[in-house]
């Protein structure tokens, strides 16, 4: 195994270019170095990141990259070619190109790790290539406002049919049109995000895994806001079969709908194969609408019940109220579904995820404080 460890070099960039440019910094630096980037706003500091291995990372205050009418390759303000790359503390503003595909990031290869970094009104906020080896892990991320273009489809983050997607302790806001989180990965780990679209927000499906694959969505707070433009929730197997396993596991989620009447989960495992399996358990239902109906699969400890049970969810706190009587009223997630089932942490505002020491007794829903 290679290792860039005794010769890394950290190059500095800051917003007046001095010590370097954004776009010297990028040029210059070798496999394994490491370019921290200074606070401030970098206006069209649009780039290719062509290295093996590279980590880029902003410095105290968060750094602005506002693409300012630029960007590279007609694709996004950065381009990940085809390494192991990792971000960090970064916010990207305003892509835009011809096809409507602006990225804040477009990731083509390799591996992307994504951390502490934020996506404002971008065309996509990340948006992958279609690469079955290619790994995206995002944490403690947020990707919000997408761009109001009518009829553009903009998703918060597009997943192409990469390998293999985690998201971790991200909050997702303010969709438009297109979907909170859309991916055709292989395999996907969604666990204890806030996709909360809120009032302002008018996004489709919160959570859309078109060509099914193997799923565990654990943990999370989804919310549809009232302006959805589709009822459903959660959607699995809609475009049809492209990997060769597909199994969808919910559990522990508070799915949450403002709309008249939500369908919190639709899905098409006969798109998928013979062998799909769905199993959801102990998720916690808001709003009318229903769960189970019209999705073949295993439901078990699962609950519906009403906004006025949760603590202050016009706050982002969706806990239950201390005297609600659904507290307790969980089965063992390990015994229904396995040890996969269990959640371990949950999410805590504004970002990112604190430990969970197992309960006495489970709630259903994401929180169980």
């Amino acid at each position: 195994m290679l290792s860039w460890s005794s010769s890394a070099e950290t190059l500095i960039v800051g917003p007046e270019g001095v010590p370097l440019a954004f776009a010297q910094a990028l040029a210059q630096a070798r496999d394994g170095d490491v370019i921290d980037v200074l606070p401030g706003v970098y206006k069209g500091a649009v780039g290719v990141i062509g290295q093996k291995r590279l980590t880029i990372r902003g410095v105290g205050e968060r750094p602005v990259f506002e693409a300012d009418g630029r960007n590279a390759e007609g694709k996004a303000i950065w381009v990940v070619r085809d390494g192991d790359i990792t971000v960090e503390n970064i916010e990207f503003r305003g892509a835009r190109v011809a096809d409507a595909n602006g990225a804040g990031i477009r990731f083509e290869k390799g591996r992307l790790s994504v951390n502490r970094c934020r996506f404002v009104d971008n065309q996509n906020g990340l948006l992958t290539a279609n690469f079955n080896d290619a790994e995206l892990r995002i944490a403690d991320s947020e990707f919000v406002q997408a761009v109001r273009q009518v009829g553009s489809l903009p998703h918060l983050l597009y997943v192409g049919r990469i390998g293999r997607l985690e998201i971790t302790g991200s909050r997702f806001h303010q969709g438009f049109e297109g979907h909170l989180i859309k991916s055709r990965a292989k395999v996907n780990r969604i666990a204890y995000n806030l996709l909360v679209d809120g009032p302002e927000g008018g996004a489709s499906y919160e959570i859309d895994l078109p060509n099914g694959g193997d799923a565990v969505v654990i943990g999370n707070i989804v919310a549809q806001s009232a302006q959805t433009q589709n009822p459903v929730v959660v959607s699995y197997g809609a475009e049809g079969k492209a990997w060769d396993h597909n199994r969808l596991l919910l559990s522990h989620n508070t799915l949450v709908s403002d709309y008249p009447l939500a369908w919190f989960l639709r899905s098409w495992p006969e798109k998928l194969g013979d062998d799909t399996t769905i199993r959801a358990v102990n998720n916690l239902t808001v709003g009318p609408g229903v769960f189970s109906f019209g999705s073949a699969g295993s439901f078990d400890g699962n609950w519906p019940t009403t906004s006025s049970s949760l603590l202050e969810p016009m706050l982002l706190d969706f806990a239950l109220q201390r005297d609600s009587w659904l507290r307790g009223r969980a089965d063992s997630a390990r015994t229904l579904a396995g040890d996969e089932a269990v959640p371990t942490a949950e999410f805590t505002l504004p970002v990112g995820t604190r430990p969970l020491a197992p309960p006495t007794t489970w709630s259903p829903g994401a929180l169980q404080r």
